[in-house]
């Protein structure tokens, strides 16, 4: 290994640990999760899990076309029917005062990082197609969705840190968490590919239309 691969390895890898020993401390901080994922860019488990997403029905050509998103007019969505995965979403974002731009944006350079953005970009819209709701224990269960339809290195690495803080901390709380992870992973190798789905090409579609069609039974913590 060159000297320059070293270095940039060694980096990444303080990346991550910074990142995990911070969402070991305090789930919610959104910049560890950034920081953690931005540090396993380089490694076999990212490209593997890039190959994994890339053989699934559709995929290969979102990836192919490097498609991504305009922001989304968030006024302009709640307008839509009530039905819609548009009105549902922005509901979803306004509800929660959460920023639809939140995500720390990446250069696209490879395959690896196109995955990084797309995942990026429409993990809220997964949220409400899932149904998954906004505790930790469903953020997790959408991670394990996320395991089964990508096998996300980050996905993975917060399901196995949310169960060791549990146990340290809540270990009364374990029977939930394990829930939510059973049917996010259940759901998520069941249904049809996420990644393969231009959302916002559609925001008039009803939810329920694309949960029928991508075979998705929402979770319990349920986003009408």
């Amino acid at each position: 290994m060159r000297l320059e691969d070293l270095r940039k390895l060694n980096l990444d890898m303080l990346i991550t640990l910074k990142g995990l020993v911070s969402l070991m401390r305090d789930p919610e901080q959104t910049n560890s999760v950034f920081d953690v994922e931005d540090g396993l860019r380089h490694t076999k488990a990212a490209q593997l899990a890039t190959d994994y997403a890339k053989s699934k029905p559709g995929v290969a050509d979102i990836f192919a076309e490097r498609y991504l998103a305009p922001p989304p007019d968030v006024p302009s969505l709640l307008k839509l029917p009530d039905d819609s995965l548009g009105h549902a979403y922005a509901l979803y974002i306004t509800e929660a005062g959460f920023d639809p731009n939140f995500y720390r944006k990446t250069e696209i350079e490879d395959d690896v990082t196109y995955l990084f953005m797309r995942m990026r970009q429409t993990h809220d819209i997964w949220h409400v197609v899932t149904g998954f709701g906004v505790d930790v224990n469903a953020e997790l269960g959408l991670k394990a969705f996320e395991i089964a339809q990508v096998h996300r290195t980050l996905s993975a690495m917060l399901v196995a840190g949310g169960l060791l803080r549990t146990l340290f901390k809540t270990p009364e709380n374990l029977d939930g968490l394990l829930e939510q992870v059973a049917i996010g992973y259940r759901m998520g190798a069941r249904a049809k590919p996420f990644l393969a789905q231009k959302w916002e090409e559609h925001w008039e579609k009803p939810v329920a239309v694309w949960r029928r069609e991508l075979n998705v039974e929402p979770a319990t913590t349920y986003i009408p």
